[in-house]
């Protein structure tokens, strides 16, 4: 003890100056505190690294089944996007893109949804009632007509509602059976008269005693598409018909803003058609004769007849008596018609003579035979009206108003309207082009909420809590394990003030200042060592000397 401050030879040693030496010369204890700090430190490095990269995993679906899991991961994996399945079916992605691939995934029609059919009888329970029976039947019976249905191209979703009554033992009293279908159609797909006859045969003709009249399908709009031919729809037209007139109206409005937003600017145009279309059919029949007249028409003979007859008999005596009937007859004239030969007079001799000859000639008579149809679906008459948002205009402040369009603005606007839709003034086409300012509805806000209850904020925490909570770990280790470690190391040689011991304790013999104390657990005993140097440097040498091995006593 001197001065307060103990100095015991057996602490103190030689500290190495090289690094590896440093590093041998370290407590076991110390040694294994730095290994289990670095591999901590590695371990939460690792882990940072693996959640920044993918972040944190929210459910995307759950409860899938294996056919609707199969095609979302596949659609997963054809989108580059990392996820994980879970344990019963959920699919895990990460949290920030839940929303997207949500709504990604509606698009692409999945999932779809497990459709059962007759699978449900093989699960059927020891001592379930007749109801429950009959119940299970029809439920796989519409699973079974769901998944033929669904099968066609135009079909993205079905659904297929049964009502089978209860059979009793009166024949009079019995109810049929009657089915309804709903379908969800692809987008831009339809289905014509066929269609919807052959799904109404495939439910009747699947279902007992179910008559095909007692079949209604319906799409996803709410359309009927089942009933008579002859059925009254709005305006007296058919689906067909409306369809028609739908795409025509359709095809003139697209025309419009096509035309008139590169000039109005997006959103600034608002424009309507009206067609009235003619879908009346008509027929007519007429059948014209036209002669053959005049010399240079061409006559055609269909059929030529001829017939000649002759006889002769013994002169008999004839005519009035008297002296005229005795005379002998004059050679006959007659006029004659056409190319027909003259008749020969007739022999004058004693004995009788007896003529006829016939001659038919048909002639070919022009006929023509004219049908005629009206085309269907004829415009009648065309309605446009179309109503332009105010122009914007900026000042030279780079304010922005809102200006109304001139008249001569409106009538070049009015002129490209006519011009796209055909405009016809003798068929009684209108066109109508206006100004207004279009009014911007505001949706209020619902009430404020916290900064960290909003949804974005929490979404946000929850994806650097992980992060965080890592670093954090990563701080507690080196600062708890590793750091004690490296300053035990790297810490450089204390020295002893003076340069050499013996321009202290005035001896001949010179030694080096190699030696050291410890660091870091000495330092306050350094401390204590220079101040007592200080006071008192003989009795320092003389300590100095018993450490070195040296016998002489130190003096005061």
């Amino acid at each position: 003890m001197e001065n307060g401050v103990a100095l015991n030879p057996s602490q103190a040693m030689a500290v190495p100056l090289t690094f590896s030496g440093r590093v041998k010369a370290m407590p076991g204890r110390a040694k294994a505190s730095a290994a289990i700090g670095l591999a901590a430190l590695a371990a939460v490095v690792y882990a940072l690294a693996i959640n920044t990269s993918h972040g944190e995993f929210r459910v995307l679906y759950g409860n899938l089944s294996d056919k609707d899991g199969g095609a979302v991961v596949a659609q997963l994996s054809q989108m580059n996007v990392p996820y994980r399945v879970a344990p019963g079916g959920a699919i895990l992605v990460p949290s920030g893109q839940v929303p997207d691939l949500r709504l990604k995934m509606a698009t692409a029609g999945l999932p779809k949804g497990s459709v059962s059919g007759y699978e449900l009888m093989d699960t059927a329970r020891f001592g379930q009632t007749q109801f429950q029976e009959r119940l299970t039947f029809q439920r796989g019976l519409e699973g079974e007509l769901t998944r033929s249905i669904t099968s066609l191209a135009a079909v993205q979703n079905a659904r297929v509602h049964l009502a089978l009554p209860n059979q009793n033992g009166f024949f009079r009293e019995q109810q049929k059976p009657s089915a309804s279908v709903l379908l969800s159609l692809h987008p831009g797909r339809s289905l014509d008269r066929a269609q919807v006859a052959g799904i109404v045969h495939l439910v009747s003709s699947s279902v007992p005693e179910l008559d095909p009249k007692a079949v209604s399908v319906l799409d996803q709009s709410g359309a009927l598409l089942t009933g008579s031919a002859d059925a009254v729809r709005p305006g007296g037209l058919d689906a067909g018909q409306l369809q028609y007139l739908n795409q025509i109206e359709t095809g003139y409005a697209k025309r419009i803003f096509e035309l008139l937003e590169p000039i109005v600017g997006h959103d600034n145009l608002r424009a309507t058609v009206a067609a009235d279309v003619d879908f009346t059919q008509s027929e007519a029949t007429s059948e014209e004769f036209k002669p053959n007249q005049g010399a240079e028409a061409s006559i055609s003979i269909r059929s030529q007849q001829t017939t000649e007859q002759s006889g002769s008999s013994g002169a008999m005596p004839s005519g009035v008596p008297g002296a005229a009937s005795n005379q002998p007859p004059v050679a006959a004239t007659a006029p004659l018609v056409g190319a027909s030969q003259p008749l020969q007079a007739a022999p004058l001799s004693g004995g009788g003579a007896n003529g006829r000859r016939e001659a038919v000639t048909n002639y070919e008579v022009d006929k023509t035979v004219r049908v005629t149809r009206n085309a269907t679906g004829t415009v009648k008459r065309l309605s446009a009206a179309v109503v332009v948002n105010n122009r914007s205009v900026v000042d030279p402040k780079g304010k922005t108003t809102q200006v109304a369009l001139n008249d001569a603005e409106l009538e070049k606007l009015t002129s490209l309207v006519r011009e796209s839709i055909g405009y016809k003034q003798d068929r009684g086409d209108s066109v109508k082009v206006i100004n207004a300012p279009f009014r911007i509805e505001t949706i209020p806000n619902g009430p404020e909420v916290p900064w960290w209850k909003a949804p974005d904020n929490v979404d946000l925490l929850r994806s650097f809590a992980m992060p965080g909570a890592l670093v954090l770990v990563a701080l507690l280790v080196f600062f708890g394990l590793i750091r004690p470690g490296l300053k035990a190391v790297t810490a450089p040689p204390v020295l002893l003030p003076g340069g050499q011991l013996n321009a202290v304790a005035d001896d001949a013999t010179s030694l080096p200042m190699q030696a050291a104390l410890p660091a870091p657990r000495m330092v306050g005993q350094l401390e204590s060592a220079k101040q007592l140097a200080r006071q008192n440097p003989a009795a320092v040498a003389g300590i100095l000397r018993g450490w070195v091995g040296t016998d002489q006593p130190a003096s005061r």
